[in-house]
């Protein structure tokens, strides 16, 4: 029983480590831009091996330098309530969990209709914030499971404790995915518009911003009708979209 304990301490320490170095890598970007993410270097690693040659594009803009049409324009695509909520939204959490678990429900009645194997258990995705999106590219892997989720929530609090807002926004938009080696807003509007961020118009932007959920799947499909019609929404949201 004593090695139990034993081995029970030296886990609780070892987690208690680990979230220390999380603070303080956190609490030094206060000051430090991030030189990259997690996600990012799995994708450079990914990208190397499958591809025989890295293309890569990335180059940090200040916060003032970023168009103001493509913050209002992932805010309102990606996290209406940016402004307000302390790093998790859980309204939006709530009801990812409802259509999560609604899906599920239907998954298993067409299973159990063709007697077929029931399907897994649902995963708990979607609703995920800018802060929470942040964390998990920053720090953590591409897993979905609960322990990983419980780590993406406390990095979240640590942002939005640490940092202010504007800060978290700007980290964000300077590291996020919008295309296959191409991350961050400068990247973006090059990679696209062939223009600075700071030039972008309030379409442009609102295309980028549909463009996050799957970038990889927009940068080949331009023309998609639903990109257009889902920009256009969004750019008609824009407007009231609060800026921190």
């Amino acid at each position: 029983m004593r090695l139990f304990w034993r081995w029970l301490g030296l886990l609780a320490a070892a987690c208690l480590a680990l979230q220390l170095f999380f603070v303080a890598r956190i609490a030094m970007m206060a000051v430090v831009n991030p030189q990259s993410t997690t996600f990012q270097r799995s994708e450079a690693w990914r990208i190397a091996t499958e591809k025989g040659a890295l293309r890569w594009s990335e180059q940090w803009l200040p916060y003032a330098q970023i168009s103001e049409h493509l913050k209002r324009a992932v805010i309102a695509s990606e996290d209406d309530g940016f402004a307000y909520h302390d790093g998790v939204d859980w309204d939006a959490l709530e009801k990812a969990w409802q259509k999560n678990a609604k899906a599920q429900a239907q998954a298993q009645a067409r299973a159990q209709a063709k007697a077929r194997p029931a399907a897994r258990a649902p995963k708990v995705v979607g609703g995920s914030t800018i802060t929470q999106q942040l964390a998990k590219n920053l720090f953590l892997s591409g897993e979905r499971n609960l322990l990983r989720k419980g780590q993406e929530f406390l990095l979240a609090f640590m942002l939005e404790t640490l940092l202010d807002k504007e800060r978290i926004l700007e980290i964000y938009l300077n590291n996020v995915e919008w295309g296959e080696g191409v991350f961050g807003a400068e990247a973006a509007a090059q990679h696209y518009f062939n223009k600075p961020a700071a030039r972008l118009a309030p379409s442009e932007a609102a295309r980028l911003a549909v463009m996050l959920p799957r970038p990889k799947y927009f940068e080949k499909n331009l023309n998609s009708g639903y990109l257009a019609s889902r920009a256009a929404t969004i750019a008609a949201r824009m407007g009231g979209a609060e800026l921190p």
